[in-house]
Formats: structure tokens, sequence, C-alpha cells
């Protein structure tokens, strides 16, 4: 069945070869000339990026004082890829995808810059932080799901898994180490030198993506006339539960429990633990702590399963509920480093299960639509949580902002059980398969499932 006049074989999923990923798979990635300058260019980037935001963040904070304006930044930095992310995937399976991310990163250099300048500088006003904010983030929409989908010109099919696994580690070692990076600066010199930084991380972005040998990029088929538009993404992704069901668990994990930013900033306020900048900073250093041992983690995965990721989601979620609402400052530090675990892991399983399904004829619109629900839910969620925060206080925004996850997990759970007709079984005689999940009998007896497969197609 093809997707409204495409071609089916140019949308079929790659084929995955189930196994655990080893430290052989590893360097032959990285002995990749153009795959270890796109590793460079992500960390860098990714570090800049919320270097930036913390410190945005942060200096909206001391021109306010207002956690739901606050918020607002936050949304004006990710809201354009709810407008534009979508058609970003199709600009991205149609042009260079090298030319876009070079562009759109000097795009984002530019904007941290004057903004560092006028910081620095004590001239800085509200509406220069929005600005520049919007403008930052309409770059990263547009660049996104051509980053994203640029993986696959850079190594051959069958490297692809340890390749997606590799960057999708490192974005989100970047994404944890930055506020930590931020929080230090902004303690010792101030928000706009911490945005002068981001921007010097970017350079090294633009820097890394300058140096690619174009020559050695993989073609991309791109998509005929009439064949190339957004529908035919949505229904693509809408047709495939290795697509689907991450995407769905990924909406209330960027929208609730992608907030830590926010969050953090809570705690560190007046309301919550009163630790001031210096709070912030270890917060967001022992969330990158849990977060390269979420990355260490996720080598040694032997499959992608679903399941797998439906219970990091419930985890992530778990740990911050409980982080968040036991009154015991010890406890909530354990629980940002699991927290960092349980998010670098659900991180990485997503987004590998979902580009590891996807063919890279239409990898760029499925990757948009990613890029949408996961910006734009820590847009729509930036601001709903800081409202929680402002209005209601600490202990309820971390209630909300980890439960939500948490019930999307228990739900998707059970629609996946009952479609796939499993069930619990518990043996309390042996410890190491003390619970399993299996497939259940007419007759009501359980034996261990034949699905879902490593992935399901």
């Amino acid at each position: 069945m093809s997707l409204g006049g495409s071609d089916p074989a140019l949308t079929a999923p790659i084929p995955v070869q189930p196994g655990r990923t080893s430290g052989r798979d590893v360097l032959a990635v990285l002995r990749v000339r153009n795959f270890r300058l796109s590793v460079i260019s992500i960390f860098s980037s990714s570090v800049a990026m919320w270097m930036s935001r913390v410190a945005v963040d942060w200096l909206m904070l001391e021109l306010t004082g207002n956690l739901a304006l606050v918020g607002l930044a936050v949304t004006l930095q990710f809201g354009p890829t709810l407008l534009l992310g979508a058609f970003a995937g199709v600009i991205a399976d149609r042009f260079s995808r090298r030319a876009i991310v070079l562009i759109m990163q000097a795009v984002v250099f530019f904007g941290s810059s004057t903004l560092a300048l006028l910081a620095i500088l004590g001239a800085v006003e509200v509406w220069h932080v929005y600005l520049i904010a919007a403008v930052s983030g309409l770059a990263g929409a547009i660049e996104g799901p051509a980053r994203a989908a640029l993986i696959g010109q850079l190594v051959d099919p069958p490297r692809l898994r340890t390749a997606v696994s590799i960057n999708a580690s490192v974005f989100h070692i970047g994404g944890l180490l930055g506020p930590a990076v931020s929080g230090v600066l902004i303690g010792v010199v101030g928000s706009g030198w911490s945005i002068a930084g981001s921007a010097l991380a970017t350079i090294v972005s633009v820097a890394a993506f300058a140096l690619f040998r174009t020559a050695d990029l993989a073609p991309v088929v791109r998509p005929a006339e009439g064949s190339g538009g957004i529908v035919h993404g949505l229904r693509y992704v809408r047709r495939k539960p290795t697509i689907l069901w991450p995407m769905v668990l990924l909406a209330f994990v960027a929208t609730f429990g992608m907030t830590l930013p926010v969050l953090f900033t809570a705690a560190a306020a007046d309301g919550g633990f009163d630790t001031g900048s210096e709070g912030y900073g270890l917060y967001t250093s022992l969330a990158a702590v849990g977060a390269v041992v979420g990355a260490v983690a996720s080598t040694r995965r032997k499959s992608l399963r679903l399941r797998s990721i439906v219970l990091l989601t419930g985890a992530y979620g778990l740990a911050i509920v409980v982080g968040g609402l036991v009154p015991v400052y010890g406890v909530f530090l354990v629980g940002i480093v699991a927290l960092g675990v349980f998010r670098l892991l659900f991180a990485t399983g997503a987004e590998s299960m979902v580009q590891l399904s996807t063919n890279p004829s239409i990898r760029g619109r499925v990757m948009a639509i990613y890029m949408v629900i996961l910006m734009g839910g820590q847009a729509a969620g930036g601001v709903l949580v800081g409202w929680i925060a402002e209005v209601f206080g600490m202990h309820v925004a971390f209630a909300v902002a980890g439960g939500m996850p948490l019930v999307a997990a228990l739900v998707v759970a059970v629609v996946l059980a009952r479609r796939h007709q499993l069930t619990l079984k518990v043996n309390l005689r042996d410890f190491r398969r003390a619970v399993r999940i299996v497939k259940r009998q007419r007759s009501g007896r359980a034996v261990p499932p034949e699905i879902p497969p490593p992935l399901e197609r």
C-alpha cells in the first residue's frame, strides 16, 4: 500500500540487526571522518543551546522576578517548532541538510552574541530577550530535522544503529552538561557571560560542519513531485507502531518531564530550597552525572523494544515525582541523578527506535514530526509548569511534571498489553525473573510471548 502515491520501496523500513552494540562497533563508526565531526558539532551545539536557554531563563528571572514570564521565554525558544517544524522536514528532504545546519547555526551565533553583549553592558531589556529567543527558536526549528536526518548520509546502513545511539547520547549529555556549565558561569560571572559562552560553543559547531568532506556524503533519494508533503509523513508515522508509540510517550515526557530548567529554577528559588544560582548549578550537574551513567547503560542494550521505552517513561516520571515530593534535600539530590539516568535512556531509546524504523527518503519529515513534539512540548510545558510553580509551588510542579509521563506510560502499557494479549507473571522463587511479561492463552495459562520482536514493524 503506497502513501498517497509515494513509492513503497522508498518508504519501507530499513533492516536492523538486533544485538548489543560492542566497543568495536563504536570505534568503527568513529573512524568515519564526517561522523566524528558531526559528533563534535552535535555536542557543541547541544551544550550551546542549553547554556543559552538556562542563562536566558535566569536573566528573565533577574529582570522580571516572575516564573511565568520565564516560561514565556522558554516558549519563544521552542514555540517556532510548533509552527514550522513539520514544514522544515520537507525542506530537509529536498535540500542539502549540511547547508541548512550551517546557515541556521550561524543565525544562532549572531543572536547569542548580540544578547550576550547587551547583557554584559547592562543594556538588556525584556523585549530584547524575547526577540532573540524567538529568532533562535526559528533557526532551531529549521535546523533540527535536517541535522537528525543527516546521520543516514554519514554512515553505512549496518552501522546506523550504533551511529544513532552515539549521536543521541552525545546530544542529551550535552543537554545536561550545558545547564551545569551555565549554572556555574551565572554564579561566578553572570548570565551575560554564560550566553557569550554558548556563542563560542556554537562557533565550534559551525567549524565542525564546515570541515565536512561533502564528497563522502551518501546521496539521498529525493521525494517525487506530489509525494513529499507533510501529510505523507503523518500517514507514515501512524502506520508504524515503533514510530507512533514512542512519539506518543515523547509528547508527555517533553511537555511535562523535560521542563527541568523551570523545575530547577523553582527548586533553587525562595519557594523551594532557596539555594540560589549555586544550587541551580548543583542540580544541573547532578542531572549531567546521571546522563553520563545513562549513556554508558544505553550502549549495553541488546535490542530495542517498545516495552522498554514504556518502562523508561514510567521510571523517569517516578524519579521526578519522588525527588520533588519527598521533603528531604538528600532525597531530592538523589532523585535528580536518577532522572538524569532515565531521561537519557528514554531519549536515546525513543530516538533510535524512530530513526531505525524510518526509511532515509522520508526521514526528514518523520524527524520533523519528532522535533515538533520534542521542542513544541517543551514550549507548551515551559509556560504551563512555570505557571504551576509560580501559583502552587515547587512540589506541585514536580508532581505534575513527573505524574503525567507516569500515567501516560501506564495507559500505553495497558493498550499494548491488551493488543498483544500480554500479562504479568510473578514467580517469587526466582528473584532474577520475579516479574515477567508473558503471553496470555485462552486456557488462562501464561507462556512466554513470541512478540513483540526487537523492532516491531
